[in-house]
């Protein structure tokens, strides 16, 4: 992203058309602006890993996909022996048959919820009806959930448990709702505000993200980085021309109509290197092929999904234009881009 930022700034300040034929840098401005590019993303060294990269809806520090599919299979399983119970120890054919109906229904129930728990499609009203249907299907627990774990989850397990105890097959549990460690701390300029609670590891709750994995805990954790890279920049010492590194590195998530973030800025509100820094960051996350949560896009449906975003006016059209009629994309991709990724396309397509 860094060498992308310099490329397309490159070719603005090389460019003898409108609106870049006054953009020019000096050897200063040069140097803030690589600083700004290489610092773009300090903050994320308060991201948990597992958040950034979480690729499926029910993963944590581990998959629970893994847990609930154990669940269906004790389901499965006590269906079998409640047949055996009423058979007399052998199923008859009318029982066999019954038994591989059910077995069926449970099956079709775990094939949502792993499609679900994947999250690469939107999720519609009728699924999220289904979910909840199967989420009530009950099975029963024998074994403590306080035994065997850390003083910290136990503190989050204070219920007093009646064993045997009937559960729903999946949960929304008070133990899933994690609260913030300290009052997250506000300033008046950012308009992101911190959910009521630092997590939601709630079953049904994260099954039910309609698109993408993340949940709207996780999704303001990834978003707050940008805060973090600000605050951190703003702290440190910078000599005078290597003042507006934080305003640069902090701006590449704001959009031109102002609904980006942190800050909500405005197109004509951010400097012209942070509009840049917009195009580059967009462009290389859509094509990096070592994200575990998506598959990387080809170079044809990067610049695709990048048009669609400058008719939304999230980002600038002139800089989108300057991007593909300079050559900086196929540049990039020919250096930093699987073969596989590079298809052909005609770029006037998207101008």
């Amino acid at each position: 992203m860094p060498v992308l930022t310099e490329w397309l700034t490159q070719a603005a300040h090389e460019s003898t058309l409108e609106p870049f034929n006054d953009f020019h840098l000096n050897d200063k401005e040069w140097q803030e602006l690589r600083m700004a590019a290489w610092l773009h993303d300090c903050g994320k060294i308060t991201t948990p890993e597992h958040v950034v990269d979480k690729s499926t809806k029910l993963e944590t520090i581990y998959d629970r996909i893994h847990e609930i599919r154990t669940r269906f299979e004790v389901i499965k399983r006590d269906k079998e022996i409640m047949l055996l119970k009423e058979s007399f120890g052998e199923l008859n054919q009318e029982a066999k048959r019954v038994l591989e109906e059910l077995h069926t229904q449970i099956d079709e129930d775990f094939d949502l919820v792993a499609s679900l728990n994947i999250g690469g499609e939107f999720v519609s009203d009728e699924d999220l009806q289904r979910l909840e249907r199967i989420a009530e299907i009950q099975w029963t627990r024998t074994l403590s959930k306080r035994k065997g774990i850390s003083w910290v989850e136990k503190q989050r397990h204070q219920i007093d448990e009646q064993l045997p105890q009937q559960e729903t097959l999946l949960a929304n549990m008070p133990e899933h709702l994690i609260s913030w460690d300290t009052p997250h701390q506000s300033d008046p300029r950012f308009t992101m505000k911190p959910t009521q609670y630092k997590a939601n590891q709630g079953e049904v709750y994260n099954l039910s993200t309609r698109r993408g994995t993340l949940t709207d805990e996780e999704r303001f954790i990834i978003n707050d980085h940008i805060i973090q890279t600000i605050q951190i920049l703003e702290s440190l010492p910078f000599p005078a021309h290597m003042q507006n590194v934080a305003k640069i590195a902090g701006g590449h998530h704001e959009k031109m109509d102002g609904t980006g973030y942190p800050m909500g800025l405005k197109g004509e509100e951010m400097p012209l290197a942070a509009r840049v820094m917009a195009i580059a960051d967009v462009f290389e996350a859509l094509t990096s092929a070592d994200r575990p949560y998506k598959k990387a896009k080809t170079l044809s449906e990067s610049l695709k999904i990048m048009s669609y975003m400058v008719k939304d006016n999230h980002l600038d059209e002139s800089l989108f234009r300057l991007f593909l009629t300079s050559g900086v994309y196929l540049r990039f991709a020919r250096e930093y881009m699987l073969e596989e990724q590079i298809d052909d396309i005609n770029i006037a397509q998207f101008l």
